[in-house]
């Protein structure tokens, strides 16, 4: 929801001087993070799946196809751990730790790209400002 409402300007925005991660890096590393938790934890989840080059910046479509592709590996990974699947394992704290964990990270990085889009008066509308608080209808 977040992806379709960023405006063509907003997406190509960056707070970085030395080459960082404007808004598409910080989906694409979101993405890239998750693969990279699938290939160590539950290998044959990541088949398929594909890694973004460091310093790409994908399209909205690529960042969206990217994304459903790999939030159901991980949400296939989590059901699994926490049924007691073979061959998967979560962090050595649990199924909790390990939830936390992806929350935790994307979180961070949502809050780079609303600070991005904030500092770069890519402001989102007060509509998806609180839509994505609104968990209900995510």
């Amino acid at each position: 929801m977040l992806v379709a409402r960023i405006k063509p300007d907003g997406w190509e925005s960056t707070l970085s001087k030395r080459g960082g991660r404007g808004v598409a890096g910080e989906f694409a590393h979101m993405h890239n993070v998750r693969f990279a938790q699938l290939e160590r934890r539950a290998r044959d989840l990541a088949q398929g799946l594909e890694k973004f080059p460091t310093g790409a910046v994908p399209s909205k479509r690529e960042i969206t196809r990217a994304l459903k592709a790999s939030g159901t590996a991980i949400e296939r990974f989590l059901a699994d751990v926490m049924s007691g699947q073979e061959k998967r394992r979560g962090f050595k704290r649990g199924i909790f730790t390990t939830l936390s964990y992806f929350v935790s990270h994307e979180a961070h990085h949502r809050g780079r790209i609303l600070l991005t889009l904030k500092v770069a008066g890519q402001t989102l509308d007060k509509n998806t400002q609180y839509a994505i608080w609104d968990w209900d209808r995510i």
